[in-house]
């Protein structure tokens, strides 16, 4: 067997071995022993939000197959312990408690608005480092708190970039359908915002609650106002079942969507209908080589990563895994590593993680701003 093969195999294993890795409950002296450092992430593994929570995961455990495979931080293994909250805030604040009372070194990784937010006075009052969160909620991010981390853009950078497109083409009838939650409510205070700085207002909005596609009304209300095009702020299923039901009844404008719907799941969901349907994107896409970060995303795949499909939510949990990866590279190179050290640590981040550019300081710790846009194609690709 060649070098090659037998690194490939090595990484291979490390990788299975942490996908294998179950929640054993236990005391918390158990959760940083054993030479291990353990992470503890709530997320959507099930329900209509899986998609979004499994992708997230593949792509941070094949960061952390990585670096385990080469001996981990400070010869101890990084265990990613991963609980199923259904995207359902009253299960992830359950799930929280639990890392809280085991003691893992700090959470990583929560999928959604609502359950961050749910998640949030727990993390506040033991003093965990919040790391990465899938939300681009201000609410996760005004008043500054300082265990919480960035790496993604904000909603309102998304839904400025989309307002700023939307009326730079003529469009000002803009409509907005969203989920009936904190989420839904942040992108819609988002593009709210856009249009005052441009003296306008939604022509119309309507809602869906989570983890629901029962949209019907909410297409009669929308459609009634004749918008030019509909920014919407939901989970993909939702948003699929909207379009769908918008096209059915004759709507001929356009459909724009924050990153959160999820590009992939939202395409699949689609099918030829996605023609034409616009995403926002706050990473660079898992597709165009040119860009550092999609090379080592898909290096790291081609070496070990069989099993991770090359996505938009599955690069955005490669880098968050390797921000944090950093993070505790410089807090174990500093002394001791503990939650305190790796706050210090992730606040001295100011240069490229695997490929892409962030910063954090003492005062602020949005680590990005980047956003672009994207278009789906009817055969399932992107477009920038």
């Amino acid at each position: 067997m060649t070098q090659q093969a037998c690194n490939r195999r090595q990484f291979s294993l490390a990788s299975l071995a942490l996908g294998a890795m179950a929640w054993a409950g236990g005391p918390a002296a158990r959760a940083q022993g054993e030479g291990r450092i353990v992470i503890g992430q709530s997320a959507a593994l099930s329900g209509a939000a899986a998609q979004l929570g499994q992708q997230f995961q593949a792509g941070a455990q094949l960061a952390f197959a990585q670096v385990n495979a080469q001996g981990g931080i400070g010869r101890r293994q990084i265990e990613l312990r991963s609980l199923d909250d259904g995207y359902e805030p009253e299960r992830c604040a359950e799930n929280t408690r639990r890392f809280v009372s085991d003691e893992v070194l700090a959470l990583f990784g929560y999928i959604g608005t609502p359950t961050s937010l749910a998640a949030l006075p727990l993390v506040t009052q033991a003093g965990l480092p919040f790391i990465a969160p899938f939300s681009g909620a201000m609410a996760l991010r005004k008043p500054f708190r300082r265990q919480v981390f960035h790496v993604r853009a904000s909603y309102n950078d998304e839904t400025e970039l989309i307002v700023n497109q939307l009326t730079h083409l003529g469009q000002t009838k803009i409509g907005v359908f969203h989920q009936n939650d904190s989420y839904g409510q942040a992108g819609l205070d988002g593009v709210t915002k856009a249009l005052a700085a441009r003296k306008l207002a939604p022509v119309a909005t309507s809602t869906v609650e989570r983890n629901s596609d029962k949209v019907a009304d909410a297409v009669a209300k929308l459609l009634a106002a004749k918008p030019e095009a509909i920014v919407q702020i939901g989970a993909y299923g939702a948003c699929a079942a909207f379009i769908r039901a918008a096209r059915k009844a004759g709507y001929g404008g356009g459909f724009y969507n924050v990153s959160f719907v999820g590009t992939e799941a939202l395409a699949q969901a689609l099918g030829p209908q996605a023609a034409g349907v616009v995403v926002s994107q706050v990473m660079p896409s898992p597709y165009l080589t040119q860009r550092p970060a999609t090379r080592e995303f898909l290096e790291a795949i081609k070496k070990g990563g069989d099993k991770v499909q090359p996505n938009y939510v599955s690069i955005e949990g490669y880098i968050a895994a390797r921000t944090l990866i950093e993070g505790l590279r410089l807090a174990h190179s500093g002394g001791k590593l503990t939650r305190e050290s790796l706050v210090t640590a992730l606040e001295g981040i100011n240069s490229n993680v695997a490929g892409f550019p962030l910063r954090f300081t003492d005062y602020s710790h949005e680590g990005s701003g980047f956003v672009e846009m994207s278009m789906l194609t009817g055969d399932g690709r992107v477009r920038i």
